[in-house]
């Protein structure tokens, strides 16, 4: 099966007022796409093509900077949000039974007003703060409608989740715009059983994926069979995670994924967009169904146990 496409121009960013009906109609087709595939893209949602381009163009122009200008921006380096910042090729093993992930990543991870100038890239990038602080406001909007329409599409009440993503862009939030670069690979260097991303769900509730043309992403089904996940220019892609499969008791699904090595010979680049949309660090995620399925989990110390995952003895606090 296919990952559907929905059109979101009836509640698009720009929409102050949606009937019950397009919003129960938007809500159901939602619900069926996560229950049946995990994924959805999401058309004329009102973030453009244009706005996608221009964080990418600008991230690309800092990882693209000797190693040198990059490192005094690594993860781990701020005392105000330790998930902030640049992450190295092969830092990362989002699946921990594979050698490190053929990427590098730039985490945009608090607003706060704390996050002071010296903590963001401005050497031959003198926009890169302005672009990624834009474009995560823009996704936190795009996300709150997205997650009031889950709510609605399982006959729940419009605030459910949202009760519990109050403070999206603060320091008791773990909402993070990750900017990804995979770079040329020398299959010479390649090492057994590494690629570009190893395979694994996301950690919060839902994730939004904005791509390059370049492939390799792909997604696993319900069947239990990898599927392509193509970039459609002007699309958003959406998928569960972990703490809102917890929350709704299996009904929504956190789908796993992974991105390919490119084909032999093939040395072009891949970049994308991800911003991981996290209850708020205090919330007690626990089943909405009223069932013992899941215990119920604080929302901050799941995130620092997947996090253990990725990083290993490299973990550092939020």
């Amino acid at each position: 099966m296919e990952i559907p496409v929905v059109d979101f121009s009836v509640y698009e960013l720009k929409k102050t007022s949606v009937s019950v009906d397009n919003l129960e109609k938007l809500s159901e087709e939602l619900r069926r796409a996560f229950i049946e595939v995990g994924f959805v893209y999401l058309k004329n949602t009102g973030i453009n093509q244009d706005e996608v381009d221009k964080v990418m163009g600008v991230s690309k122009k800092f990882f693209c900077l000797p190693e040198s200008m990059k490192k005094p921006f690594c993860r781990g380096s701020f005392s105000c949000n330790g998930n902030h910042g640049w992450i190295s090729v092969e830092t990362e093993s989002l699946n921990p039974q594979r050698p490190g992930d053929l990427k590098e990543a730039f985490n945009t991870a608090s607003l706060c007003s704390d996050i002071c100038v010296q903590n963001w890239p401005s050497e031959g990038v003198d926009d890169f703060r302005d672009v990624q602080v834009s474009f995560f406001l823009r996704c936190k909007e795009l996300s709150l409608r997205v997650l009031r329409l889950m709510a609605l599409g399982l006959g729940l009440e419009a605030e459910v989740f949202l009760s519990a993503h109050k403070h999206i862009g603060s320091d008791v939030n773990g909402t993070t715009l990750r900017s990804l670069y995979y770079p040329p690979v020398n299959s010479r260097c390649v090492k057994g059983n590494q690629l570009r991303c190893g395979e694994h769900s996301d950690y919060g509730s839902i994730t939004l994926v904005f791509q390059s043309p370049e492939g390799g992403l792909q997604v696993l089904n319900r069947a239990g069979e990898y599927i392509s996940a193509p970039s459609i220019p002007g699309t958003v892609l959406i998928n569960i995670a972990d703490l809102m499969q917890r929350w709704t008791s299996d009904v929504y699904v956190s789908a796993v994924h992974r991105v390919l090595l490119p084909p032999a010979g093939d040395s072009g680049t891949r970049q994308s967009l991800a911003f991981f949309v996290q209850p708020d660090d205090e919330a007690i995620i626990s089943c909405c169904d009223g069932s013992d399925k899941y215990p119920p989990v604080k929302s901050v110390d799941y995130l620092l146990s997947r996090f253990k995952d990725s990083y290993g003895k490299k973990q550092i606090s939020i």
